[in-house]
């Protein structure tokens, strides 16, 4: 499932005007642009699925246990997930060109910092900064291509193609996560970001400068949040007195940045926007996809090898049947909401991936490999048929200028559902694999359920006439 996290609040007017003479969205500068801006999206896509696939050699060679392994992958999403408030304001207040050369550089060395880790502790590190980056690099660099294509119908062209990589990128991480740590070592999975990033600054060179603009930034509430997101994750991986303490921390947090959110004058979240039943439950869906397909992703690819006994490429290949088809489907999604609009798409999509986790239930590690791959195609298809329309009703519930507002709140909150999945479920494995499994199926099956009904109930008002109008305007 493609992250999709399309930010409008980074599509500004025509006068990002180019400094070297060429039209905007023509000549090779326009080209070039879009090649850098979906190489660096592809591989802030491909790093969130990659890794997967490569934790039990990670584990094999640096020790740290399922916990460990636990924040190798939440240190990159939640970092990632929690920078997601405020990156698009940055980007705006430095530029877009700026913004996201820096965010590649330092991706690009904290790539080469994880192949380089010599041990588990400064692969975490390492993986933090990963997503630290990331989270600059992403409204930065649909920045860049709405800046080299100010057209709407080139526009829509190259926005498609930038999003197009990341569900390339989703399709291709298990497998060539399994690949490169068969055939050279789990280092192999940090070490090819390197060409691409520095292909990326490259092409980077050739694209004009972009005009900066006043954009307020929100500090205490993007620390409060980082500060209860990291505590909370902390709590339900380590446990004990020390899980108990970061507990306390992590709701201590969260309450302190819902007193600033509600006090703040530009608030990265502001709270208004979730009394409108047409953002909130789009929000609330995509945070139970998220916790859905990345959570069960992250148990699959333990069971796969502990359980199995699989190695890292058929390990990966196990999950093709349902990555392929994700690009296909977003694809279909997209136009099925354009005819039906976007709720019906949502609701199919939702019980459909619902019935995905349930079917995975019965298995086993004795279970045939051919049928444990059909079987993970159902949660796939449904994650990947909800995402787009649950996309598309948000933006149609908000006005325009607050749509890159809600769409940061909707990709911050879809990363750390999924970070706080692979928490959660990581815990429950641990205290026995197939049982925590299955609890883990049954949490994402039921989760999915209530946001379908949640959908059911939204679309149901809205065809009585009693539903929030999509012009409304959030207070």
């Amino acid at each position: 499932m493609a992250l999709k996290p399309t930010d409008p609040r980074t599509l500004h007017d025509a006068n990002d005007t180019p400094g070297d003479g060429i039209r905007p969205g023509t000549g090779p500068g326009a080209r070039a642009t879009l090649v850098a801006a979906l190489l660096g999206f592809a591989l802030i896509t491909l790093d969130a699925s990659v890794v997967n696939v490569a934790l039990p050699a990670v584990e094999g060679e640096l020790g740290g246990g399922l916990s460990g392994l636990q924040w190798v992958v939440d240190g990159y999403t939640l970092a990632f997930a929690a920078l997601m408030l405020s990156t698009g304001a940055l980007s705006d207040r430095i530029g877009a060109r700026r913004a996201y050369a820096a965010g590649v550089a330092v991706f690009t060395l904290a790539s080469a910092g994880c192949g380089l880790a010599p041990g588990l502790e400064a692969l975490i590190g390492a993986r933090v900064v990963q997503g630290m980056a990331a989270a600059v690099m992403l409204p930065a660099s649909l920045a860049l291509v709405r800046q080299a294509f100010p057209d709407a119908g080139p526009r829509a062209r190259a926005v498609a193609l930038w999003a197009a990589g990341g569900s390339v990128a989703v399709a291709l991480g298990p497998v060539a996560g399994g690949a490169l740590t068969t055939a050279w070592d789990w280092r192999a999975i940090f070490f090819v970001n390197l060409p691409a990033g520095a292909a990326a600054l490259v092409l980077l060179a050739r694209t004009p400068r972009s005009r900066r603009r006043p954009a307020p930034l929100d500090l205490p509430g993007q620390l409060t949040a980082a500060t209860g997101i990291a505590a909370l994750t902390f709590a339900v991986i380590e446990g004990g007195r020390a899980g108990l303490v970061a507990l306390v921390v992590g709701v201590v947090a969260l309450a302190a940045f819902l007193a600033v959110e509600s006090r703040h004058p530009h608030p990265v979240v502001p709270l208004g926007l979730f009394r409108d039943r047409a953002v909130s439950v789009p929000v609330a869906v995509g945070a139970a996809n998220s916790v859905a397909f990345y959570g069960i992703v992250f148990v699959l690819s333990l069971f796969f090898q502990q359980q199995r006994g699989q190695s890292a490429l058929a390990a990966g290949l196990m999950f093709l049947p349902m990555t392929a088809l994700i690009p296909v489907v977003n694809i279909l999604a997209g136009r099925l909401a354009g005819r039906y609009g976007p709720r019906l798409p949502m609701l199919v999509g939702q019980l459909v991936a619902a019935s995905g986790a349930l079917l995975l239930l019965p298995v086993t590690a004795r279970t045939p490999a051919p049928l444990v791959a059909a079987l993970t195609v159902p949660l796939a298809l449904g994650a990947a048929l909800t995402i787009p329309p649950l996309t598309s009703a948000l933006m149609e519930a908000v006005p325009a200028a607050r749509a890159g507002l809600a769409a940061g709140v909707l990709n911050a909150a879809r990363q750390t559902a999924g970070g706080l999945a692979v928490a959660a479920f990581g815990a429950l494995v641990a205290d026995g694999f197939v049982t925590g499994m299955r609890t883990s199926l049954l949490i994402s099956a039921g989760l999915l359920t209530l946001t379908a009904l949640a959908t059911g109930l939204a679309t149901a008002r809205s065809r009585a006439g009693s539903g929030p109008a999509a012009a409304r305007t959030p207070s």
